[in-house]
C-alpha cells in the first residue's frame, strides 16, 4: 500500500500525465448550466466519465435529467452505447443527484501500466459526451422547452 502522501503524489502525477497525453480544454464545469458538470473519476478499480446534475432545487434537477433522458436513444445509439442514466444517484454524503456515466473496470490509478488505457478511455468517452452535449445543449439548457 501507499502512504497518504505517496497516494497524493501518484494522483498528481496521473493527472499531469493525462494533461500531457491529451492537452486540450475539456468542457467539464463550463456547461453554462449552473450545477451541471462533466467530471473525470478514477480510483483503484474503475474509471468514469460522468455528467452530474446537481442543482439545489430538485425540480430543476428533474427537468434537466428528463431532457437528457428524452434523448437517451440518441445518446446510446450515436454517442455512448454503454451510458448509464441514474435519476436518483446518492453520493457518499447522502445527497441525491442525477448522474449519467460510462465506466471502465479492471484498471487502477495506482498501476501505471493501466494509465494509457485510462487516458484513452477518458479521451474517447468524454469526447463523445461533449459532442452529444454540444449538439443538444440549447434544448437541454432551456428550461422553458418541455420534455
Amino acid at each position: 500500500m501507499f502512504s497518504k502522501a505517496e497516494a497524493q503524489q501518484m494522483k498528481k502525477e496521473f493527472w499531469t500525465a493525462f494533461a500531457d497525453a491529451y492537452p486540450r480544454k475539456w468542457l467539464l464545469y463550463d456547461t453554462k448550466i449552473k450545477d451541471v458538470s462533466f467530471k473525470f473519476y478514477v480510483d483503484n478499480k474503475k474509471a468514469r466519465v460522468m455528467l452530474d446534475i446537481e442543482p439545489k432545487e430538485d425540480e430543476k434537477r428533474k427537468i434537466y435529467f428528463e431532457k437528457i433522458e428524452s434523448l437517451k436513444n440518441i445518446l446510446l445509439e450515436e454517442y455512448l452505447p454503454d451510458a448509464i442514466l441514474d435519476r436518483e444517484h446518492y453520493l457518499e454524503t447522502g445527497k441525491a443527484i442525477s448522474r449519467i456515466w460510462v465506466e471502465k473496470t479492471g484498471i487502477s490509478l495506482h498501476n501505471r501500466n493501466t494509465w494509457n488505457e485510462i487516458f484513452d478511455f477518458f479521451n474517447e468517452k468524454m469526447g463523445a459526451f461533449e459532442l452529444f452535449f454540444y449538439e443538444y445543449e440549447d434544448y437541454i439548457r432551456d428550461l422553458e422547452i418541455n420534455t
